[in-house]
């Protein structure tokens, strides 16, 4: 077999698996175990003193999170990484373990309505501040750095404006700057976007979404310089967010199909955003690789594909997108994302009700949002589900 680097990654998502055991399974089993037995003691003594590879207790490393972490490392080019309980644990151990106290974090004004709370209600506990940067306005990034930033976080595309953030730029800015680079890379997933490439020292998924698949299972994975892993591995061991033996071994699995299910992710939403773009009902639409996209070259040139996510904008405003969710039949109600199925969700109400009535208009998060995540059915019955609920919020 080819050296694992050299794969494609197809191949390494399918192939990278944990040590084969005695039985010869062809797939990697559950480790359902909270502890690991030695031979002897001096075995075990130098397992605890690190001085070899042999599993102590899940809640540090277990088989199945070991080859989840090795998967995701090979597909995002990253040295190290961990595996967590949620993608919101990985977001907050990044943080908790990476600054201290006095510590300044710079981060993109689009993200995740728990991030924003992370950053606004639970840091400064530890008087950990964070300056907020339009995403759109990267020229006076500058001005926000202090003395005391330490780090540099964003999503890209955000969530749920699909805003594309220049990776390769903000890598320079950061190496300017002596910041660590750490990038929420969950809407594109590592098919079609690896930001360590472009600089980032640190890349976060939410399990949760893309790479599961299916909604079934909650977990994080973080990945990137070993240094910064070793600090966020030594919060997580005594701090324990540590994701379960199920649920990694559920995630692993599943990344052996991420490539073809995003093919037909990516497919869909352009197919609809595509079809939104000329609806007379439909305000506005963004989708990162439609010529229309204000970030399209930027796009182009860091993303193999457009991603799975579709915003629009109802003519009308509140009572419209009221009507629109009430009427949609196929597609489903809810607030994740990345599932098989078509999800529409109203951000203002649901994801990002959190924050407050300027804090949104200030991403562009409007009453008439919604965010589509386009599923696995067929493009011709999401776009048949949309229109008829679009009509509906018309009468």
């Amino acid at each position: 077999m080819p050296e694992k680097n050299n794969l494609k990654f197809e191949t390494a998502a399918v192939r990278t698996q944990f040590t084969t055991s005695n039985a010869k399974e062809h797939s990697v089993p559950l480790y359902l175990t909270s502890s690991f037995v030695y031979d002897d003691a001096e075995r075990m003594r130098a397992a605890f003193a690190s001085e070899n590879d042999d599993f102590i207790y899940s809640r540090f490393s277990n088989p199945n999170s070991d080859e989840l972490v090795q998967k995701m490392c090979l597909l995002e080019g990253a040295e190290a990484g961990y595996a967590t309980a949620s993608g919101m644990a990985a977001v907050f151990s990044s943080f908790a373990a990476l600054c201290n106290s006095g510590d300044e974090i710079l981060s993109c004004r689009s993200i995740f309505g728990s991030t924003h709370t992370v950053f606004t209600k639970i840091l400064p506990k530890w008087n950990i501040k964070t300056n907020y940067a339009d995403a759109n306005d990267f020229a006076n990034w500058d001005k926000l750095v202090t003395p005391k930033t330490k780090l540099l976080y964003l999503e890209t595309p955000t969530n749920p404006g699909v805003e594309v953030l220049d990776l390769e730029a903000i890598g320079k800015f950061c190496k300017r700057h002596n910041l660590i680079y750490v990038v929420d890379n969950c809407f594109a997933t590592p098919y079609l976007q690896q930001p360590i490439k472009y600089g980032a020292d640190l890349v976060i998924h939410s399990g949760t979404k893309w790479i599961d698949g299916q909604g079934r299972v909650v977990g994080g994975v973080l990945v990137g310089r070993q240094d910064l892993v070793n600090e966020i591995y030594a919060f997580c061991r005594s701090t324990g967010p540590a994701i379960s033996p199920f649920n990694a071994w559920v995630l692993s699995k599943s990344l052996e199909t991420l490539a073809v299910r995003m093919d037909r992710h990516c497919n869909n939403a352009l197919a609809l955003a595509h079809y939104l773009e000329s609806h007379a009902l439909i305000e506005r639409v963004l989708y990162p690789f439609l010529k229309s996209h204000p970030n399209h070259a930027i796009a182009k040139k860091q993303m193999s594909m457009g991603g799975g996510i579709v915003t629009m904008f109802i003519k009308g405003g509140l009572l419209q997108g009221k009507q629109f969710l009430d009427a949609i039949s196929l597609c489903s109600l809810t607030a994740n994302i990345g599932d098989s199925r078509s999800i529409v969700t109203h951000p203002a109400s649901t994801t990002h009700a959190k924050l407050s009535a300027e804090e949104r208009a200030a991403v562009g998060i409007s009453d008439n949002m919604i965010r589509i995540s386009c599923g696995l059915e067929h493009i011709d019955d999401i776009i048949a589900d949309i229109e008829q609920a679009l009509q509906a919020s018309s009468l």
